[in-house]
């Protein structure tokens, strides 16, 4: 099982056949030749974009202090969104799901994986175990519901609103909206939601199949990467945990490909509703529960 999960991509470039008839060797020909292009070309545009300056020897950098690791959630939700991303080309080659799973996952890390060597070459990064360990993790989500359930049941999800913080540093937060949503660590949050129906065994449960609880984490105060940092620069530093009601909307059933389409896209994104927050403070009291009525 491992020998044929390596050596089929290898094998579909060759046309070399060895038995497996229900994968179409074309297919998988052509979609790892697709993703080849589409993985060399985005590593040439971020190279130019994000990475102009002269390059420095291979270094580490511990950085799991910093943003009160809340960028270690961004790393494994967009891992675990490309592979979910991937699963479906895979099957649609003649791969079983398992089989497809493990190549998406692989796919979840190995588009990331270079953005992190890259970094380790940088005078102003650094190559971040706890992002590479991040990578994994989400990868290793989605793998491991696809074998164990063959479904995603628990998914992350990204919510994000703007904050006054960006003003007071525009060159660290982002000086517009279109830079704050990837900057501002304040504004984001980041969701783990289980589709409650889906854990049910009563088969007549009126749950409804596309109802969704959900767990989130955001901070705000943080000014600098470090907390220390920003409590310098007059900011406390505040962790926050939230629970809120969502939607699986791939659940929702339609007969359009186009809203099935747009449906699993827009199910990255934690739907806006009623919302408790509890906050972790460094300053009495230490807990604070604030309840909203709508949050993104």
């Amino acid at each position: 099982m491992k020998l044929r999960l390596v050596t089929l991509p290898f094998l579909a470039l060759f046309n070399i056949n060895l038995g497996f008839s229900q994968v179409n060797s074309q297919r998988l020909t052509g979609l790892i030749i697709g993703e080849s292009l589409v993985f060399t070309g985005g590593l040439y545009g971020l190279g130019k974009a994000w990475y102009k300056q002269p390059k420095a020897k291979f270094h580490t950098f511990n950085d799991l202090k910093e943003w009160q690791q809340i960028d270690k959630l961004g790393h494994s939700f967009w891992a675990f969104q490309m592979a979910n991303l991937s699963l479906s080309a895979y099957k649609w080659t003649g791969l079983s799901n398992e089989q497809s799973a493990y190549y998406a996952g692989l796919n979840g890390f190995v588009f990331q994986a270079p953005i992190e060597i890259m970094d380790g070459f940088s005078p102003d990064y650094g190559f971040s175990l706890g992002d590479m360990a991040a990578n994994i993790s989400g990868s290793a989500l989605y793998v491991s519901q696809q074998i164990t359930w063959g479904e995603t049941r628990i998914s992350p999800k990204f919510s994000w609103h703007p904050t006054s913080f960006a003003k007071q540093r525009p060159e660290l937060l982002g000086k517009n909206y279109s830079e704050q949503w990837l900057k501002d660590y304040n504004g984001q949050t980041y969701w783990l939601s289980a589709n409650i129906a889906s854990f049910e065994q009563n088969q007549d449960s009126k749950i409804p199949k596309y109802l969704n609880m959900a767990f989130g984490y955001s901070i705000e105060n943080m000014i600098a990467a470090d907390p220390e940092k920003s409590k310098r620069l007059g900011r406390k530093p505040i962790r926050q945990f939230f629970f809120s009601p969502d939607l699986d909307l791939t659940r929702i059933k339609t007969d359009s490909d186009f809203l099935r389409g747009f449906l699993f896209l827009a199910n990255m994104l934690k739907i806006p509703a009623p919302a408790l927050e509890v906050q972790i403070r460094p300053e009495r009291p230490r807990i604070k529960i604030k309840f909203h009525a709508i949050y993104f």
